[in-house]
C-alpha cells in the first residue's frame, strides 16, 4: 500500500497500452462527459437531467480530487506540485465542470446561473483522453509566441479597418434608411467578419470607398488567417514524426 498514490496515478491518466485498467477508466470518463452534456442539448429540463448531473458531476468531482491527490507525479514538483496543481488549465477546466454540480445541490449558489454554461468546459475535458487533441494542445503551447504575434496583427489590422470604415460610411443606408455602422460597435463587427472572409451580408459599406476597403480587408484576411493555420499544420506534422519515432 506504499505507492498507492502513484497506482492510482497510473491508473487515472491516460493510458499508453500498457495498462488495463487506465483504458477502462478512460473510456469510462469519456462516456460520463458525453452523457453530461446531453441535457445542454435541450431547452426544457427533464427530470432525469438532474440524475445525470448528479451521477456525473460525482464523477468528476472525485476525478478532479484524485488528480489532486496525485499532483506531485504529475507535475513533478515535489510537494509544491499540490499548490500549483489548482492553477494548471486542465485543473481550471475540471474545477469549472462540477461548479453546476454544488449549484444543483444547494440553493446557496443561485447566483451562479450561469453555471450551466459551465458545462461546456467539460468538452475540453476530452483534451485528456485522446492522442490527437492532446498533441494540438502541445502544438498550440509550443507556438503560442507565433501565434500570439499572428492575433495582434490580426486585431490590429480589424481596429484600423474598423475605424477607416466608420469614418468614410456616414451615409444612409438607402435600403435601412438608417447609418451604415450606427456604432463603432458595429464597424468592428463588420471589420472581424469580413476578416475572416465570412461576411453575413447584414452590414455592408455602401459607398464607393467603403467598397474598396472592404475589396483590400477581404484580400488581406485570407493570408492573415492562412498564416496560423499554416504554423499549425506544420508544427502539428512534426509532433506526429516526433510521435512515430517514439
Amino acid at each position: 500500500m506504499k505507492n498507492w498514490r502513484l497506482r492510482l496515478f497510473v491508473i487515472i491518466e491516460r493510458a499508453n497500452g500498457s495498462s488495463r485498467l487506465s483504458r477502462i477508466y478512460d473510456v469510462v470518463m469519456m462516456v460520463l462527459i458525453i452523457v453530461s452534456i446531453i441535457p445542454l442539448m435541450f431547452v426544457e429540463q427533464y427530470p432525469a437531467f438532474i440524475y445525470i448531473e448528479l451521477v456525473t458531476g460525482s464523477f468528476f468531482i472525485v476525478d478532479y480530487l484524485m488528480r489532486w491527490m496525485t499532483a506531485d507525479y504529475k507535475l513533478k514538483k515535489g510537494a509544491v506540485s499540490f499548490l500549483f496543481y489548482p492553477f494548471t488549465i486542465m485543473a481550471i477546466i475540471d474545477l469549472l465542470s462540477i461548479i453546476p454540480v454544488f449549484h444543483l445541490l444547494s440553493g446557496g449558489f443561485k447566483l451562479f446561473r450561469i453555471t450551466r454554461m459551465f458545462r461546456i468546459a467539460r468538452v475540453f475535458k476530452f483534451i485528456r483522453y485522446t492522442d490527437k487533441l492532446d498533441m494540438l494542445a502541445r502544438v498550440i503551447r509550443k507556438e503560442r509566441k507565433v501565434l500570439g504575434a499572428v492575433l495582434i496583427m490580426a486585431a490590429f489590422y480589424v481596429f484600423v479597418t474598423a475605424l477607416i470604415m466608420f469614418n468614410v460610411e456616414p451615409q444612409i443606408n438607402p435600403i435601412t434608411g438608417e447609418a451604415t455602422f450606427r456604432s463603432f460597435f458595429d464597424a468592428l463587427y463588420w471589420a472581424t467578419v469580413t476578416l475572416t472572409t465570412v461576411g453575413y451580408g447584414d452590414v455592408c459599406p455602401v459607398t464607393s470607398v467603403g467598397r474598396f476597403v472592404s475589396m483590400l480587408s477581404s484580400i488581406f484576411g485570407v493570408a492573415i488567417i492562412a498564416l496560423p493555420s499554416g504554423i499549425i499544420t506544420a508544427s502539428y506534422l512534426d509532433e506526429l514524426r516526433k510521435d512515430q519515432s517514439e
